[in-house]
């Protein structure tokens, strides 16, 4: 049985528009005619199984991130459906979630319950999300005091000791200095060798290639090739010269 299942998802946006006076949206409102709606993904599919390393690559409004935050659950399509078994934790905004007016350590229990490990499990490595973040004495001080280092760190950390099935991961390997994106890295490999399912979007194909066998090429929403990651690479990167 798949880990993550994608089945012909198409998922639309409302296109925005110029400002206009009130008698046109009401003229609007009334035409037969609609303005066609934006499709950030259209019929896409594939799946995962347990222990896949999927890479997903493609330009800037490909669908990309669109596509990991149906497969976390932060929005649903409009069409098609996706399954996904297991706990997910997903590495997209890192720090969005957290409360300005709540210290770092308030913020790493809620944040660690929304990601679904219980309370007596994020006390138990509570010490090892301080220790990895590297924010120290800081954990017991608001989080507006931090830096946007410091809390992108601390997000990060949180999300790899929840002990998820799934990794989702949007362009975060480059939080913080270079030795936190070593132990970052390192973290996600000790992550794909314990059997884990890894789901990686990102614009540098160098990073895919490392940390992923297969590869999912989308453009304007649409699967363009799906396929072992040196094919996928090498045809996306022909294409861009």
């Amino acid at each position: 049985m798949a880990i993550i299942e994608v089945d012909r998802v198409s998922k639309t946006f409302p296109r925005a528009g110029e400002a206009k006076l009130l008698r046109t949206h009401i003229e609007e409102m009334f035409r037969r005619k609609r303005h066609d709606p934006f499709y950030a993904l259209k019929n896409v599919s594939f799946r995962l199984e347990k222990g896949e390393n999927l890479g997903v690559i493609g330009g800037n409004g490909a669908g990309k991130t669109t596509l990991l935050s149906l497969v976390s659950g932060l929005c649903r399509p409009e069409e098609g459906t996706v399954a996904v078994s297991g706990r997910v934790a997903p590495m997209l905004e890192l720090g969005s979630g957290f409360h300005p007016e709540l210290t770092g350590k308030e913020n790493v229990m809620l944040n660690a319950s929304l990601l679904g490990l219980s309370r007596r499990r994020t006390e138990e490595c509570f010490g090892r999300i301080v220790e990895f973040s590297g924010v120290g004495d800081f954990i017991n001080q608001p989080i507006r005091t931090y830096s946007s280092g410091m809390i992108v760190r601390l997000a990060f950390s949180v999300a790899a000791h929840v002990d998820p099935d799934i990794l989702l991961i949007d362009e975060v390997l480059a939080v913080g200095d270079q030795a936190f994106q070593a132990k970052c890295f390192d973290r996600i490999k000790a992550f794909r060798s314990a059997g884990k399912t890894l789901l990686f979007v990102s614009h540098a194909p160098g990073l895919v290639k490392e940390l992923c066998e297969r590869c999912l090429w989308l453009d304007h929403g649409q699967v363009m090739m799906d396929g072992p990651a040196d094919e996928v690479l090498a045809a996306y990167q022909a294409r861009g010269r």
